[in-house]
């Protein structure tokens, strides 16, 4: 049975750092694409991170800040996460992809999420 699994969030300082993971069961994360979201109520879930077999890409707000990477080992997806900052609260989720063959990846699995707050 395939499972993702969050961990990680947590309440810090403005400035502060956190590491989100994603691992999982029933699948070999090396084998896909895997994205990292997140969602405020009343937002629609925003794409933040995504790592390939040949490359990660970000979002703009995110860039120099946070860094997405694996641990084929651990079958584990990590997010590090610097300088946060009050709009970076969120519920963060990850996701499996899979290329569609129409220049877009198809997220298949989503884990249950992980709070971060981030004071101000």
């Amino acid at each position: 049975q395939v499972q993702l699994g969050e961990s990680g969030g947590g309440s810090v300082q403005a400035g502060g750092s956190l590491r989100l993971s994603c691992a999982a069961s029933g699948l070999t994360l090396s084998s896909y694409d895997v994205g990292w979201f997140r969602q405020t109520p009343g937002k629609e879930r925003e794409f933040v991170a995504r790592i390939s077999w040949s490359n990660s890409y970000y979002t703009e707000s995110v860039k120099g800040r946070f860094t997405i990477s694996r641990s084929n080992a651990k079958n584990t997806v990590y997010l590090q996460m610097n300088s946060l900052k009050p709009e970076d609260t969120a519920v963060y989720y990850c996701a499996t992809g899979r290329a569609t063959g129409l220049g877009a990846v198809k997220y298949d699995y989503w884990g249950q999420g992980t709070q971060v707050t981030v004071a101000s």
